[in-house]
């Protein structure tokens, strides 16, 4: 056994004592067992596999099994199970804008490919899940290259975040950029709006909105 321990890197004392605590468990190890069986009979039975830790401990002190609420979240946690929990709120990244709002033309009637690039440039905007919450990403694809032009994060959804993106596109790209490129994105209010549509213009290239949502 000290052979098996040395490569294991542990002591030969700790696994006899290790061993022994599983030949003849604690007061306390024995009562977490009991309690687990009961646990279980809970959250299968009543609670539907939907209880939560404070269900499953209440339920458990309507049938006169004294636990504390922490010892039975602390045992569901070791058992592996728990509560149904709600979904997150996925955040919108397409509000359509009023009726009647005047927009450009598709001008690229489907056709998502390039013959060179900055001729067409796609843009989107998705969201992204951090430790922090949900951020906005709006870019800028060349349908030429499959690159992205430009780009722009933001923890709120705004006009200015599909502004900034292309205004970084034209940035990257300078004097590339000639009055054949057009510049193509939804209809959302965020991508529709105006600033967007002088910018484009201001830089020679024609915006286009097109009539609903697409995966390339």
């Amino acid at each position: 056994m000290e052979p098996a321990c040395a490569v294991l890197e542990i002591s030969p004392s700790a696994y006899y004592a290790a061993k022994k605590r599983e030949e003849n468990p604690s007061a306390r190890d024995a009562r977490d067992e009991e309690l687990k069986k009961e646990i279980m009979r809970v959250w299968k039975g009543k609670g539907r596999r939907l209880y939560g830790a404070r269900k499953v401990w209440r339920e458990l002190c309507r049938d006169g099994v004294e636990v504390a609420r922490c010892t039975a979240g602390r045992l569901m946690g070791e058992l592996g199970i728990a509560g149904a929990a709600a979904r997150k709120k996925r955040p919108r990244t397409t509000v359509p804008a009023a009726p009647g709002q005047e927009r450009p033309s598709d001008l690229l009637e489907r056709d998502f490919t390039a013959p060179a690039p900055n001729r067409r440039w796609v843009a989107d905007i998705t969201y992204v899940e951090t430790a922090a919450g949900f951020v906005y990403a709006s870019f800028i694809l060349d349908l030429h290259s499959r690159m992205i032009a430009g780009w722009q994060v933001a923890d709120t959804l705004r006009a200015e975040l599909a502004l900034d993106a292309l205004e970084m596109a034209i940035w990257s790209r300078g004097d590339r950029i000639d009055g054949q490129l057009v510049h193509h994105s939804d209809r959302g209010v965020q991508d529709g709006f105006n600033p967007l549509y002088r910018a484009a213009r201001r830089d020679q290239c024609r915006p286009v909105s097109r009539p609903e949502r697409q995966l390339l």
